[in-house]
């Protein structure tokens, strides 16, 4: 996979996502990224022919009813998880990438600000990984999206974690 540092925009990020998909769609479910995620693969070229959408989740309460997120805290791999496939299901999209997460302030189920947990639906694997990204809300929102897009981008690869993902962004 290539480099993903700070300075590759989303955009750059999700063309690169993009090439790996092969002729597969794929939709978002976000909650602390609250659309950026979409918007960054709306913005790539020919976004049409495969990106079918997204559902932004903020409230747990949507999580739950709309995505099929299992009882429980919203802030975990198992939330996560169950938001990729939920919004795969609702879209009719081979792939699916989410996003859960606390941007901050303030702390979401116990979890401080910062933390964030990336889930993804690839071919029918199913996976999570939670992070720490430090600063403030808007900090956290941005490098959110960055580490689903490099995430996706790696499940789409075939490569699980080879390095950590707070390594990449």
């Amino acid at each position: 996979m290539e480099p993903a540092g700070p300075d590759r925009s989303l955009t750059t990020l999700a063309e690169l996502a993009a090439q790996r998909l092969q002729g597969r769609t794929l939709a978002c479910a976000e909650s602390f990224t609250a659309g950026l995620l979409c918007q960054a693969m709306a913005s790539v070229e020919s976004s049409s022919d495969w990106f079918r959408g997204g559902l932004v989740s903020y409230q747990s309460r949507v999580k739950h009813e709309v995505l099929g997120v299992r009882p429980g805290p919203v802030v975990a791999e198992a939330a996560a998880r169950d938001m990729a496939v939920g919004v795969a299901r609702l879209l009719d999209a081979d792939i699916a990438v989410a996003t859960t997460g606390v941007a901050g302030p303030t702390e979401q189920d116990g979890r401080p600000p910062g933390e964030v947990v990336i889930g993804w639906m690839v071919d029918g694997h199913v996976g999570a990984e939670t992070l720490h990204i430090p600063g403030d809300p808007e900090t956290v929102i941005e490098r959110g999206a960055r580490a689903a897009i490099v995430r996706l981008t790696a499940a789409l690869s075939g490569e699980e974690a080879a390095r950590p993902l707070s390594d990449q962004l």
